[in-house]
């Protein structure tokens, strides 16, 4: 067993910033599973949102959160991430991160997105999260007190109320204090061996859960692993239906999931039908700069309205040098497929992007269990409410990676118990793979076609019907053979999954980013969406093989 004071699941700019911000007076283990800059951190192109001019204010921008959001905002913790802000960029800037500045270098150059009133997005060229991620990954990896475990994935959360439920200790030697997190099983990739790691305080910082869709603008790794880890240990979630379609990505038989950032819109982008046409003013007078909801819909009414593949984003009206300036890494990539974006429209279409609900916590990023956070996509913190305003997501990590610091280096320091290992000696290798593959295909396309931008209730119901059935097929798959990356990943797809449908089954109206063609009518008391978890015991109660570690008699 391993043993330390914090351990961080997820190696995006939440689980960073919060291992930075702790490792002073803690030790500290980072578990990701591939290498530590594969996180959709990495991916984000736009910037981050923070007030830093002078004709903007703090209430502009928590309007502007509030609006985008449908009603469905935590209003204090939306105050305290917009107030935390300019503090936030200024730790960046301190750790070394390089924004854009003017040409004139005489301030930080701001940009302006969908939903926000004022030019508020500090970037660093386009490619801001791999400047943050960059920068912050390589502080961690010279830190003397962080450890950072890559191709590691975790398993599932250990808890006092698992480990008494499971009765894998000995009579009267069992934890009596409330479910506490007590550490996790992880995975080690590379030699197919779960290690047990203890630890005072664990932290999900996984990222979402694009992957459950065909289409997404997210890495491979965004399965919802910290999602489906919390709900098996007991956590709630809530506004699982919320599920944010990026209208803007690039539509090209080579281009895996390569986003076009939004602020190619904020900078006078124009979205176009392939005849030349502007189609989004008839939807919406914001226009190209309407909330992400809102064209993502626009551009999939056209797409089906007139049978087309894709829509067109139009900037070839600013020049060459503009654009290479502002946006070099998005002209290099489409030129990379034969589109000069400075002579010729960006075929786009919309793709999952951004998991807007999550595990629920309060204002310090707790979740239901003691010792247990959640930060991050992963959570759902009240900020994102029905759909998430662009580019405060790289900030909410930032804003709740010091505030789970900071209310981590508050507790007393305790001594964590003995952990049951992992133990595999009743389940043996899997004789094949198929079902792996073909459940993570199965499952991911009739998401996208039944759990999309536009739902109804029959097609809910079908994917549901479908997803308990994979369910059983993957537990039984699961409590016979030993596990793998894939089949830990599958296992949480289809969690969450289960989740997504759920919730957006039991919202009777179109919000936000979940829009139903039965029922088109806005409620006017906006209500969030909140699951309890299920009777999980007794299903552990038939469990076997490695489902049911152990300690030594």
């Amino acid at each position: 067993m391993q043993q330390f004071d914090v351990l961080i699941i997820g190696s995006g700019l939440a689980g960073l910033t919060l291992a930075l911000r702790s490792a002073a007076d803690k030790k500290v283990c980072i578990v990701s599973k591939r290498s530590i800059n594969d996180a959709a951190s990495d991916w984000a192109q736009g910037g981050i949102s923070a007030v830093l001019s002078d004709d903007d204010s703090i209430d502009n921008h928590v309007r502007d959160t509030l609006t985008a959001g449908g009603g469905l905002c935590d209003t204090a913790v939306t105050r305290m991430v917009a107030e935390n802000a300019k503090a936030s960029i200024e730790w960046l800037i301190a750790q070394g991160v390089g924004f854009t500045r003017e040409a004139d270098n005489s301030a930080y150059h701001l940009t302006r997105e969908g939903g926000h009133s004022h030019r508020r997005i500090i970037h660093a060229a386009d490619a801001t999260g791999h400047a943050v991620q960059t920068t912050l990954s390589e502080k961690v990896k010279h830190h003397p007190n962080i450890t950072v475990m890559e191709n590691h994935i975790a398993v599932d959360l250990i808890t006092i109320g698992k480990i008494n439920k499971r009765k894998i200790v000995r009579p009267g030697t069992e934890l009596n204090d409330k479910n506490t997190c007590l550490g996790a099983y992880v995975l080690d990739k590379s030699t197919g061996k779960v290690i047990t790691i203890a630890a005072q305080n664990t932290v999900l910082a996984t990222g979402g859960a694009g992957k459950v869709y065909l289409y997404t603008t997210n890495p491979d790794v965004s399965t919802g692993d910290g999602i489906a880890m919390a709900w098996r240990a007991g956590c709630r979630v809530a506004n699982m239906e919320f599920i944010q379609f990026h209208p803007t990505c690039l539509y090209h038989p080579h281009a895996k999931s390569f986003l076009i950032s939004e602020a190619v819109r904020g900078e006078g982008g124009l979205l176009k039908l392939p005849d030349g046409t502007r189609f989004m003013p008839e939807h919406d007078a914001r226009e190209e700069l309407a909330p992400r909801d809102v064209v993502a819909r626009a551009i999939d009414f056209e797409m089906k309205k007139r049978g087309i593949d894709c829509v067109y984003l139009d900037i070839t009206d600013k020049p060459l040098s503009f654009i290479q300036a502002h946006f070099p890494n998005i002209y290099k990539r489409c030129l990379s497929f034969g589109i000069d974006i400075s002579k010729v429209p960006i075929p786009v279409v919309p793709a999952a992007h951004y998991t807007c609900g999550g595990v629920m916590t309060d204002d310090k990023g707790r979740t239901d269990i003691q010792n247990l956070y959640a930060i991050g996509e992963t959570a759902c913190t009240g900020l994102h409410g029905a759909n998430r305003l662009a580019s405060n997501s790289l900030l909410e990590c930032l804003v709740f990676g010091k505030a789970a610091a900071e209310d981590i280096l508050s507790q007393p320091v305790k001594t964590s118990p003995p952990l049951p290992y992992w133990d595999e000696s009743r389940v043996t290798d899997a004789d094949e793979e198929v079902l792996i593959t073909h459940t993570w295909d199965e499952l991911r396309r009739f998401m996208w076609n039944y759990v999309g931008i536009v739902r109804t209730d029959k097609r809910l119901s079908r994917a549901l019907h479908r997803i308990h059935m994979l369910r059983d097929e993957v537990h039984e798959f699961y409590s016979n053979f030993k596990i793998s990356n894939d089949l830990i990943e599958l296992r949480n797809l289809l969690q969450v999954a289960e989740l997504i449908v759920e919730s957006a089954i039991s919202r009777k109206e179109s919000r936000g980013l979940h829009y139903s063609k039965d029922h088109t009518n806005l409620e006017t008391e906006p209500i969030p969406t909140v699951l309890e978890p299920s009777n999980y015991y007794s299903l552990l109660d038939r469990e076997h093989g490695h489902q049911r570690p152990h300690v030594d008699a």
